[in-house]
Formats: structure tokens, C-alpha cells, sequence
């Protein structure tokens, strides 16, 4: 009997923390100005919200076969969300010229506006020192 009580009241903070981390994501949404300010929010309330919500159904129910189906539902979700959500981040990155002053991302560069005619003779610097063009070591 004391067992149940005590699985009760670790589910119920659990589904509590859950449910405050769903809150915190939706008053992300809404408060962040720029989209992938909202969707890091959103992702990341969704990620905690639902593996707290989960391990509060887990230990509930309690050791059984339910159980294991839960935490294989949590493991599918956490590969899923972040992976849907990194692609919206990037049709965002594409598709809107304006978020390029703001969002640099790592390892490329967003395209560069066409060269401006240079005098005769003047050699164009390579974008990256040392990595091929004329100053590269062989």
C-alpha cells in the first residue's frame, strides 16, 4: 500500500513537471521574436514535456510490458522531433533573405552578392587562407 503512494507521488510530480515544461515552450513560442528563436523553444519544451509526461505514465503503471512500450515511444520521439525540427529550420534559413543579417550558420556562408568589376591586374584573395588558391602549399 505505501508502495503505491510513493509511485503516485513521483508520477504526479512528474506529469506536474511535464505539464510546466509544455507551458514554458508555449510562452516561448509566443514571447521569442525571430522563428528559429520559437522553434528552439518549441523543441526543446516538446523534448522534456513528453519524456516527463511519459516517465510519469511509466511509473505509474509500473514494471510491466506497457512500461517498455513507453520508454520505445520516447527514444521514437526524441529521434523524430529534433530531426523535423532541424528541417523547418533550414526551409526557414533558405526561403527568408531577411533572417541572413541575423543567423550565420556554422561551416558555410549564405550566398554573397555579385563581385564589383576590379581594375586590371588586381588579384581576388581566396575565401579560405590556405585551402587551395594561389597562396596554397603543395
Amino acid at each position: 500500500m505505501t508502495l503505491e503512494w510513493i509511485r503516485f507521488a513521483i508520477a504526479a510530480i512528474l506529469i506536474v513537471l511535464g505539464l510546466c515544461s509544455f507551458g514554458a515552450a508555449v510562452l516561448g513560442v509566443y514571447r521569442f521574436g525571430f522563428v528559429m528563436n520559437r522553434m528552439h523553444a518549441a523543441g526543446i519544451g516538446d523534448t522534456a514535456g513528453i519524456f516527463l509526461v511519459i516517465a510519469s505514465l511509466a511509473v505509474a503503471r509500473g514494471p510491466q510490458m506497457d512500461t517498455l512500450k513507453l520508454i520505445v515511444l520516447v527514444f521514437f520521439l526524441w529521434f523524430t522531433s529534433p530531426v523535423s525540427t532541424h528541417f523547418l529550420g533550414q526551409v526557414e534559413y533558405y526561403t527568408n533573405p531577411v533572417l541572413r543579417k541575423y543567423v550565420k550558420r556554422a561551416g558555410k556562408t549564405a550566398p554573397k552578392a555579385p563581385e564589383q568589376a576590379k581594375a586590371p591586374g588586381q588579384a581576388k584573395a581566396p575565401e579560405h587562407p590556405g585551402k587551395g588558391g594561389d597562396n596554397a602549399a603543395d
